[in-house]
């Protein structure tokens, strides 16, 4: 591996950029997976979809490799470097020697442009190539857009026609039958893939009788749709389909639910996604396989890349290292009683991120915040803040060990960090029955990673015994109460009055009684407070809505005041980004 740039010193895209220089070209990385040349579908030199239907027809009868979550503890604003862990963990088994692999979400727009970066991994981890990797790569959640947008326009279509022409009008226009759409009931909005808290409540249908419906609307940021959860949960092409048409879009006038089916539009809002059924296949710095498809965040949607990413990867290699958004309260917890559910899969292992930062955040620290420069207390040692924080990295312990996996605690460690600080984070959670591994994969990449490759290694050979918190046929109440007790730490749960209607309403509804539960609360506490740091004690989990996400299979819960929109903070990330003219490389991506 030629010597990269210094990542104390260098912006990563640097870093990326001088990476790139020595990629393997993609179809060296299919052969070395073994792919076929019909599975490997070439986007380019470095970038590539896999044929899913290929593949899993093919290996059909090959056992399964080892499956590895990785997720974090509550993270700072900054985040704790679970995509960097994850690349690092891959980087740190091919220097054993081992096939393996990984899968992480596609980044949204919105955090790329934002505050937050493009999710590739960091310093030495990294998967590239990094410019397509963040800016659209193949196309996938536009494809997410075009397909959702396309029910809202087939929506207030439907609403304008049903209230310029009668019922015997409709017929003979357009065949169409009469759904009396209440337009004070409608369960979906727009989507866009920016963060723009302008577009959280908009009027549309301004003007005239031809100028569409006028009525209240809103968007969300695009992995936060209904289509986004479905492409992570779809198990083929027929299962997606079916899934499409039970999207709920709005009510009737008598609280009937209207599907996408019902509007007729089910059919081509697949055929946008045919093609981004496919997963994508990069590259860490490295040359390991990545896996990358669907891109949801953890806390506003199911926060994992597909299925079908791991299903395929499973097959392909000896072990496989999946990615989980946020912390291990809303991340790993839909991992665990979401994803898990639906594909049948168990793992053997899973990783819990920590990095001293954090932890002294969580011990009474400043908050950082992004785009400003990291407040001076973090500068020094301070053993009291580490143990204090150690909290949260222990309830986040208990969390894994809950579902009957075997964790493994992955300090990524930065060149600041002292021994005494480590010392005690690896004496605290020893204690808890957890393994502890110290990585330095972002300064030294697989070399860096590798005591961390072989405690996960060795945690994959004991047995667990993997369990689900709930199953679906506990009420929808209970299963709050669970989780806002046993994974939260909350004393209970309240609900606004709407929540609770909506509550007793779906449990009372054979279909919707037996969906699985996708909760959206804030990522950066426990709570559903963003302020409560470390462990909160005292407090109650408020649901003030429910939405119902019939498609994707869930209902999801509201928690407190968190958005589907994002909000573009007062320093964007776009201020930075730009064109080198002469070479054309982008400049900027972190």
């Amino acid at each position: 591996m030629p010597k990269l740039p210094d990542p104390t010193k260098n912006p990563d895209y640097v870093i990326a950029e001088a990476a790139e220089e020595f990629m393997q070209p993609i179809k060296k990385i299919a052969d070395d997976l073994g792919l076929t040349e019909e599975e490997l579908l070439p986007h380019g030199h470095y970038v590539a979809k896999v044929d899913y239907k290929k593949v899993l027809e093919r290996l059909k009868d090959r056992p399964d490799g080892k499956y590895i979550d990785v997720t974090a503890i509550t993270p700072t604003p900054l985040g704790e470097g679970k995509s960097t862990s994850t690349m690092g963990l891959v980087e740190g088994m091919g220097k054993l020697g081992l096939k393996v692999t990984a899968a992480i979400r596609q980044p949204s727009g919105g955090p790329t442009m934002n505050i937050k970066g493009s999710a590739a991994g960091g310093g030495l981890a990294q998967c590239v190539p990094l410019t397509p990797f963040s800016l659209g790569l193949t196309g996938d959640i536009n494809a997410i857009m075009n397909a959702h947008n396309l029910a809202m326009v087939a929506l207030n279509t439907r609403l304008q026609h049903e209230r310029n022409y009668n019922d015997e009008q409709l017929e003979r226009l357009s065949g169409m039958k009469r759904l009396n759409i209440d337009p004070t009931n409608i369960e979906m909005g727009w989507i866009i893939d920016f963060c723009c808290q302008g577009l959280r409540n908009i009027v549309m249908g301004l003007g005239g009788r031809r100028d569409g419906f006028l009525m209240q609307s809103r968007f969300g940021i695009a992995v936060s749709s209904e289509v986004m959860a479905i492409l992570a949960v779809a198990k083929d092409l027929k299962d997606m389909r079916e899934r499409m048409g039970k999207i709920v879009v709005a009510y009737d006038r008598a609280g009937k639910p209207i599907t996408t089916e019902d509007l007729e539009v089910a059919g081509a809002m697949t055929a946008w996604m045919n093609e981004a059924l496919n997963p994508n296949l990069l590259q860490t710095i490295e040359g390991q396989p990545v896996f990358v498809h669907a891109g949801p965040f953890a806390n506003i949607a199911i926060g994992q890349s597909s299925i079908l990413a791991d299903r395929c990867a499973l097959k392909l290699s000896d072990y496989h290292v999946t990615e989980s958004g946020f912390g291990a309260d809303i991340g790993f917890e839909k991992f665990w009683n979401l994803k898990c559910r639906y594909s049948g899969l168990k793992p053997h292992c899973a990783v819990v991120v920590a990095t001293i930062r954090a932890l002294k955040c969580h011990g009474g620290a400043p908050i950082p915040v992004p785009g400003k420069p990291m407040p001076k207390e973090y500068q020094g040692e301070n053993v009291e803040w580490v143990e204090k924080g150690c909290a949260n990295l222990l309830h986040h312990i208990a969390t894994v060990k809950s579902a009957g996996i075997n964790p493994v605690v992955c300090v990524n460690s930065f060149y600041t960090d002292t021994p005494n600080e480590i010392a005690a984070v690896k004496r605290l959670c020893e204690a808890a029955g957890a393994r502890v591994a110290v990585s330095r994969h972002w300064e030294k990449g697989g070399e860096g990673a590798i005591e961390f490759a072989e405690a996960v290694k060795d945690a994959c050979e004991e047995e667990n015994q993997f369990k689900l918190l709930y199953e679906l046929e506990t009420p929808l109440r209970q299963r709050l109460d669970l989780i806002a007790k046993q994974v939260y730490g909350a004393d209970g749960v309240d609900y606004s009055p709407e929540a609770e209607a909506k509550a007793k309403k779906i449990e009372a509804d054979p279909e919707l009684s037996k969906l699985g539960t996708c909760m959206v609360k804030t990522h950066l506490s426990l709570s559903d407070n963003p302020n409560l740091k470390g462990v909160p004690k005292n407090w109650r989990l408020y649901i003030r809505d429910i939405l119902t996400y019939g498609g994707a299979g869930f209902v999801v819960p509201v928690a407190g005041t968190i958005s589907l929109m994002p909000g573009s903070g007062s320093n964007p990330a776009f201020r930075r980004i730009d064109v080198d003219t002469d070479s054309g490389k982008v400049k900027g991506i972190f």
